[in-house]
């Protein structure tokens, strides 16, 4: 039996987060009503906490990266009892992009979680066109990397990646380090990470990746690699200044380098450089259903070996502390908050 009442951890205001009782939330006709099993924590969670998210309007339950059972079905999609992730875009359906096809790229796209509620909360209402079903025997904590997972799908997808090549990945956070192991999955020959946190450095090189060791550079480290000619492929997962100056002189003559970290403002990047090695830049916004898809898939065939992706699980009463396990980034890759008793780790 449902209950009249559920847990959630709502924002309330700048570094303002609470833990309540709050109404279970009614289902439109036609909706699915899913019970949470697990919730990502990542950077859009973090610049909502801050007060810096330009959509976020108090008070707003958090989190959207999903799993959970169906509970209540909806007019079509997966059955009561199904384990499911969530493909948590809103889009108008009516713009140029929509029209398209490219509802990832809408132009009023939102998510849940940002504009509705999400899923810092035992219950999320949802549309059945986002629930995607997940293979019998999959772990509902690992499936919960499928949203950051369908990410990285896309952005090797955009890549134009080949077998053989030598990739430079910049940033060893979770959408750095999942990059690069879709990347080796792809067939590249060479993954070189750079990171500025020791710890991750340690996770990158424990996975088979090469790291740029402190006091090197990405150039120096590439350069007995490619002799000397750059990458083939140079991912930038970080969005800093810093990185964007310096992506494309790592690039080779034709290379293709991809924007996945989201830039909070314009930002410097060597044109010139652009011009001369005729390199194609390529911007990542979200992904697509069929990389969420895809990205199921290789969680569900264990293609990644995600077993080695350090996590760590908070109870929802303790949000406060999932937020500040977030941000420090140090001892997991990815937080997770989950409202199931005796789930979270000790």
């Amino acid at each position: 039996m449902i209950p009249a009442t559920m847990t959630a951890a709502r924002w309330l205001a700048a570094d303002t987060v609470e833990v309540t009782q709050v109404p279970v939330p009614e289902v439109p006709e036609g909706w699915a009503l899913v019970k949470i099993a697990y919730d990502g924590v990542c950077g859009t969670d973090l610049s909502i906490l801050h007060g810096k998210h330009p959509r976020a309007t108090a008070p707003l339950i958090l989190g959207h990266e999903m799993s959970g059972w169906v509970e209540t079905a909806g007019a079509t999609g997966p059955p009561a009892g199904t384990l499911v992730v969530v493909e948590p875009l809103i889009s108008c359906g009516e713009c140029k992009a929509c029209r398209d096809g490219l509802t990832h790229v809408c132009r009023r796209l939102g998510l849940y979680g940002i504009d509705a509620p999400g899923a810092m909360a035992q219950y999320v209402a949802l549309p059945p066109e986002v629930l995607h079903a997940v293979p019998d025997g999959v772990d509902p904590r690992t499936a919960t990397l499928a949203e950051p997972l369908a990410v990285a799908v896309h952005a090797v997808d955009l890549s134009g990646l080949r077998p053989g090549d030598t990739v430079a990945v910049y940033g060893a956070g979770p959408i750095g380090v999942l990059t690069a192991l879709v990347a080796r999955h792809a067939g590249a020959a060479h993954i070189v990470i750079t990171e500025p946190s020791a710890w991750r450095r340690e996770v990158a090189a424990g996975l088979g990746f090469t790291v740029v060791a402190p006091g090197s550079t990405m150039a120096e480290t590439l350069a007995p690699l490619t002799d000397g000619e750059g990458a083939d492929v140079t991912f930038d997962s970080a969005a800093h200044p810093t990185v964007a100056a310096e992506v494309a002189a790592v690039t080779r003559v034709r290379g293709r380098v991809v924007i996945v970290g989201v830039y909070k403002q314009p930002t410097a990047v060597d044109l010139q450089a652009i011009c001369f090695k005729e390199q194609t830049v390529v911007g990542v916004r979200v992904y697509t259903s069929a990389d969420v898809t895809r990205a199921i898939e290789l969680i569900a065939s264990d293609a990644l070996d995600l077993e080695h992706f350090p996590t760590r699980a908070f109870a929802l009463d303790d949000v406060a502390a999932a937020l500040d396990a977030a941000t420090t980034g140090q001892g997991c890759l990815k937080v997770l908050v989950t409202p199931l008793t005796g789930k979270a780790d000790s």
